[in-house]
């Protein structure tokens, strides 16, 4: 898993550009669904609410996020992408769909596609799931947050 998403990334230019991946992947989140608030945003993608902080202001300078006031609590920050933003983030999808789209209709047969369609439904499954590990390593989740590692 880890060599695929490292060709993805790579045919796909997302090391040619001037963002993390953790930049980009954050971009992506909030482009692709409503706007969000950084612990929202911190716990989908499994880092601290104090690194996703990091992360959108070099968004938010950059002019691919843009933040307002909940309309429902006027205490929190929702985060959303900007037209450049979204931009950014489809030019990033299109690079890496072409990439694996070649890359699947020139190496795999018509079994192993089908295949693959089982297979990444299953990974979603276990992307999805709540079980957590009793043997995780690293730092304690943050108390009151719904923070978890990736695995």
């Amino acid at each position: 898993m880890d060599r695929l998403r490292g060709r993805i990334r790579s045919e796909s230019g997302m090391h040619a550009g001037p963002w993390s991946r953790s930049q980009l992947a954050a971009l992506h989140r909030v482009a692709a669904g409503p706007p969000m608030t950084t612990s929202d945003l911190a716990a989908a993608e499994y880092m601290k609410p104090q690194s996703m902080a990091q992360t959108l202001a070099v968004l938010e300078k950059q002019g691919l996020v843009s933040r307002a006031p909940d309309p429902g609590d006027g205490r929190r920050v929702l985060f959303s992408a900007t037209r450049r933003g979204q931009d950014e983030v489809e030019q990033w999808l299109q690079a890496r769909e072409a990439w694996l789209t070649e890359a699947i209709d020139g190496t795999l047969t018509g079994v192993e596609r089908t295949a693959l369609g089982v297979l990444v439904t299953i990974l979603e499954r276990l992307a999805d799931s709540d079980v957590t590990s009793s043997t995780r390593r690293g730092p304690a989740d943050v108390p009151g947050e719904a923070h978890r590692r990736r695995p």
